[in-house]
């Protein structure tokens, strides 16, 4: 329960609500288990991410936008590592799906996800790979940032070709 018995506990839990936010953007279910691992009751916790969501302190779909701009740009993440991450952080499967197909520009999802694939070979290899252990290395590197084995068997076709 809350140190500090003359705090309201809603008000307390809110407080560390607040600190628990400021250092990153969350999920309603990360806060949710924070306050649950802080020794808040289920009700006061709910009532506390109520109004965290009320006034946009947490918002799922926004997280889910911010979280997926920034894997695909900064870390090179696949849609499926993504899927995974968000989806294991308590993003509901709708908001996900929504978030992944969002994009900057009119181009088709697939055709953008194959774009980052074949910049992400580019990145880690000088030149095309050429031997079998080259190009399984490649498609090992994209399989592990979470790109479906279709995407990367293209995008290494696409760089042997030199697309």
């Amino acid at each position: 329960m809350p140190h500090d018995a003359t705090v309201d506990p809603a008000e307390r839990a809110l407080q560390l609500a607040y600190s628990h936010l400021d250092r990153r953007e969350r999920t309603a279910s990360e806060v949710r288990e924070y306050l649950r691992r802080k020794g808040f009751d289920p009700s006061t916790a709910e009532l506390t991410l109520a109004a965290l969501t009320a006034e946009g302190s947490v918002d799922d779909r926004r997280f889910a936008r911010l979280f997926t701009a920034d894997k695909r740009e900064l870390e090179h993440w696949g849609a499926e590592r993504i899927r995974r991450t968000l989806l294991q952080r308590g993003v509901d499967p709708d908001t996900v799906t929504a978030a992944l197909v969002e994009q900057s520009d009119d181009t088709p999802p697939f055709q953008a996800e194959l774009a980052r694939a074949v910049d992400l070979l580019r990145r880690r290899f000088a030149s095309p790979p050429q031997t079998r252990r080259d190009r399984d290395r490649a498609l090992g590197v994209l399989v592990r940032k979470g790109y479906e084995p279709e995407i990367a068997f293209d995008a290494l076709a696409a760089l042997t070709r030199g697309e």
